[in-house]
Order: C-alpha cells, then sequence, then structure tokens
C-alpha cells in the first residue's frame, strides 16, 4: 500500500472544504460492494471522480476502517491519488472526525460510496445553502425527494467535533449526521427535490439487483455516463421502466415516510427529465 504519510505530503495546502466518503469492504448483503466494476471501473471510484467535480471542495477524503480486511479499498483510493484516512469500522462518527482533523477541514460534506451516481452540481447546491441560509446543517433529503443514492449533508467541522463528544447512541454514532439533524438547537435547511415520483428511484448500491441495476443503466445510456448529471440518469429511468424494475422490490420505504424535515426549505430544485 502507499504511505498515508507520503499520501498526505501531496495535500500540503491547508483545506477548507472536505467531502469525506464513507467506505468500507464489509457488506451483510453485498460484501465487496465498492470495489465491483460498473463498466469497467470499481464503484468507489464512480463515487469519488464524481465528488472531485464539486464545485468549493478542496479535497476528497476516503475514509475507511483501519483493519486488514479494508486494505484493498484503500490501495483503490490511494492509487487514484485521493488522500485516504483510516479509523474505526463501527464509530463512522469517529472516522468522519478524525478524517476531518487530517485535513484540516473547515467545512464538511458527506457522501456515502454505495452513491456511485452522486452529483457534483446537486452537492455545490448544498454547499451554497450551507453558506448562503446562515444554517448550522444543509441536507437535501430532509425530506428525500431526490432519487435514492444522491443524499449529501454539509456542516461546519466545529459541529462534527461537537457531535463527536456529544452522541452516544449507537445509531448516531454509525451513521454519523443523527446527532445533527435532531438536535433542536441546531438551524437547518433542505435542498428541496422534484418528487413528482422520482424520490423512488433506487441509484444506492446495497443489493446484487442494485449493481446490475447500475450495470443495466450505465450500458444503456452509453458514452458520457461516468459524467452524466442526474437529470440525464432520470430521463433514461422514465424512458426505460424496464431498468427501474430491476431494483424496485429493495425501495426502502422507511426512507420515503422518515417525517424529519428541516424547518427551512430551498424552493425546489428541478430536475429536467424531459426525454
Amino acid at each position: 500500500m502507499v504511505n498515508q504519510t507520503l499520501a498526505a505530503r501531496r495535500h500540503n495546502a491547508i483545506m477548507t472544504c472536505a467531502v469525506i466518503v464513507q467506505a468500507r469492504w464489509g457488506s451483510s448483503r453485498l460484501p465487496g460492494k465498492t470495489l465491483e466494476q460498473i463498466d469497467g471501473k470499481p464503484a468507489l471510484l464512480w463515487c469519488l471522480d464524481r465528488c472531485q467535480e464539486i464545485a468549493g471542495v478542496d479535497v476528497v477524503v476516503c475514509a475507511v476502517p483501519g483493519g486488514r480486511t479494508d486494505d484493498s479499498v484503500a490501495e483503490v483510493a490511494l492509487d487514484a491519488g485521493y488522500f485516504v484516512t483510516r479509523g474505526s469500522e463501527s464509530d463512522v462518527l469517529a472516522r468522519y472526525a478524525k478524517a476531518a482533523r487530517e485535513v484540516e477541514a473547515q467545512t464538511v460534506m458527506r457522501v456515502t460510496s454505495d452513491c456511485p451516481f452522486i452529483d457534483p452540481a446537486i452537492c455545490a447546491q448544498v454547499l451554497a445553502l450551507l453558506t448562503g441560509s446562515d444554517v448550522d446543517y444543509a441536507c437535501n433529503n430532509m425530506p428525500p425527494r431526490f432519487p435514492h443514492g444522491l443524499d449529501c449533508d454539509a456542516f461546519p467541522a466545529a459541529l462534527l467535533f461537537e457531535a463527536e463528544r456529544c452522541a452516544k447512541d449507537p445509531y448516531e454514532r454509525e451513521h454519523v449526521t443523527p446527532w445533527l439533524r435532531r438536535h433542536r438547537r441546531l438551524s437547518k435547511a433542505c435542498l428541496r427535490g422534484p418528487g413528482g415520483g422520482l424520490e423512488r428511484l433506487r441509484w444506492t448500491l446495497d443489493h446484487a439487483s442494485d449493481l446490475e441495476f447500475f450495470r443495466r443503466l450505465v450500458e444503456a445510456f452509453g458514452d458520457g455516463a461516468e459524467y452524466a448529471s442526474a437529470a440525464q440518469f432520470a430521463a433514461l429511468c422514465l424512458r426505460r421502466p424496464d431498468l427501474v424494475a430491476i431494483n424496485a422490490d429493495v425501495i426502502e420505504e422507511a426512507r420515503l415516510n422518515d417525517e424529519i424535515c428541516a424547518p427551512l426549505q430551498t424552493a425546489p430544485m428541478a430536475l429536467d427529465y424531459a426525454a
């Protein structure tokens, strides 16, 4: 493996905004999912490369558990030139805080590696919402109105460190942002998606049928899929219900029925999904 110190030296500037992508080899439903190939490229790199395109971001960090099982995940990210940090497997909140400290982040955007179609433009709008609305926490899923797999959050690193100190519930430690989302003192804003059924599109990688969906969708899209927008993928899904049906049986209804909403929401962000 490339020495972590050598990788760190490539990023010798003081970082202000970091996208931190959590990734691991283990998965109860689809072990090794982050390294599964989609059109000849690991799913992890689909996610990291798209995060690299987010306007306003200084560094993309891949936060990987420290165990030997996850060495292959770290190596893929390092070999592609990304900063890698290693931390706790179960305490993902602590892993995020460690990553933020290592790159001296002032602002953190959270993305998960099971989102290979994460959209840079949507992420950039969430970042802009954090600063432009003068709030403590910004996201695009309170309520969820974008396709599942475009979720992101942005918040000051100082609040991440506060959550690390204060969060006690194991669920809050594993999922990073629940303490922030639930804390009444913190002001919140949500980039509201288009809804209208698009929130039922499943673009997240957790089951074998999800992997099949990604492979078939990219094949159907053809050239340019690697950096296609969410709107372009949505347009194809609306034209091809046979593709959407591939993983429709694993849609998470609990996500769609989540009643936690941000007190402040922007006007809906349009996805131009006309055929």
